[in-house]
């Protein structure tokens, strides 16, 4: 299976102009049938704690997107999106995946919101994992500061996750922090990582990408870039169940 990682220069509050420059961006591909595309989180208005921006005429307007993407690319699509609840007014920080089919395979809501940007004042976390199959593959999606808890991760490998998918607005400052996880999570739990993150600015933070797959030994699969880029890599579904055979670590949790 053949994974992408879009990782682009989130246009703030602007659905689509987002939304056209990810379909430029995977028209310079050639993506196979049956391949993984993954955007960023909140990829279509930036990471905003404006729920009544980010939430505008949603889930319709970006699952609309991802649907018209997993159709067109024939593959599974996945990423970010916002809604709204309407009795407390604040939001959902979600993701959805859509197959080549246009089907909606899983949807997963953010269960540690950042404290530190107030993101807990404007959204509502999740309480639940979300697990869905894909290219051979069990997949757990999580959404960016998730990627610090790794209860979270252990949680979907007990449930029988082979791979993870990490959507993310990580910044800048803490950039080293974001590869050292992503590393951590894939080898500890003897799993693929697909982690996308975003690059440029918004009016708060700035954004170094570093999206990166690592394979279950957590050896990188991509060369790293800050710049807007989509990164790929074919990946070997059966190197998850190979080197959980070989060195059967996870056999004593």
């Amino acid at each position: 299976m053949k994974v992408f990682l879009v990782q682009f220069d989130i246009q703030w509050h602007d659905a689509e102009a987002n939304f056209n420059r990810v379909r430029a961006l995977l028209d310079q591909e050639t993506i196979p049938p049956g391949s993984l595309i993954i955007l960023p989180e909140l990829f279509a208005v930036g990471f905003t704690m404006n729920v009544e921006v980010a939430a505008a005429d949603e889930p319709t307007r970006t699952t609309s997107f991802l649907t018209e993407l997993a159709t067109t690319h024939r593959s599974c699509v996945i990423g970010g999106l916002a809604t709204r609840d309407d009795s407390t007014g604040k939001g959902f920080n979600q993701l959805a995946a859509f197959g080549p089919d246009g089907t909606e395979l899983t949807s997963y809501q953010k269960r540690r919101l950042f404290r530190y940007t107030n993101e807990d004042k404007s959204y509502l976390p999740g309480s639940s994992l979300s697990l869905f199959n894909f290219g051979g593959l069990k997949i757990q999606p999580l959404i960016c500061y998730d990627l610090r808890f790794p209860e979270l991760f252990r949680e979907g490998v007990q449930s029988g996750a082979e791979s993870f998918i990490v959507i993310a607005n990580w910044p800048k400052t803490r950039h080293e922090h974001w590869t050292t996880l992503l590393r951590a999570r894939a080898i500890e739990n003897q799993a693929f990582v697909f982690a996308c993150n975003r690059v440029g600015s918004d009016p708060a933070l700035s954004y170094a990408g570093g999206s990166q797959i690592f394979d279950p030994q957590g050896k990188p699969r991509c060369p790293e870039s800050s710049e807007e880029i989509i990164l790929s890599a074919e990946i070997n579904p059966t190197a998850v169940s190979q080197w959980r055979t070989e060195f059967p670590a996870l056999a004593d949790l």
